[in-house]
């Protein structure tokens, strides 16, 4: 399997965890010191427990996240995916999507990817 392809499906996996709604599982994408700036709050998260703390509220919203488009560049054992993605959220009953651009930046350590920074925010009209 080439690495854009492992890449890819990282973006996968993180959209299963989500769709465990479990925050941990989550969080289990994530480098211990990852960063977090997250699409629907203004707070940076700056390590596994913040970035847990966004999730559990997060994962309340039952999001589904759809790549639209993604950029996957290499380098050594840090890899960066950017583009746009949409993600179909439940709030107060009501599903709509809410479209955003995002950048996941990865680190190969011994055992696989994780995401050191992360970087998601609404699209402008």
């Amino acid at each position: 399997m080439s690495i854009k392809n492992e890449i890819s499906d990282q973006f996968l996996m993180w959209n299963k965890a989500l769709q465990t709604g479990d925050p941990d599982s989550v969080v289990a994408c994530y480098a211990p010191d990852a960063i977090l700036l997250p699409t629907v709050s203004s707070k940076v998260r700056h390590n596994n427990e913040e970035i847990r703390d966004y999730f559990v509220h997060f994962l309340t919203k039952k999001p589904h996240g759809r790549i639209i488009e993604q950029n996957i560049r290499t380098h050594d054992n840090i890899a960066i995916n950017s583009g746009l993605y949409t993600f179909s959220l439940t709030e107060d009953g009501v599903r709509a999507d809410v479209a955003a651009r995002f950048t996941f930046v990865y680190q190969k350590y011994d055992d696989g990817w994780l995401i050191i920074e992360h970087h998601s925010s609404i699209l402008p009209a």
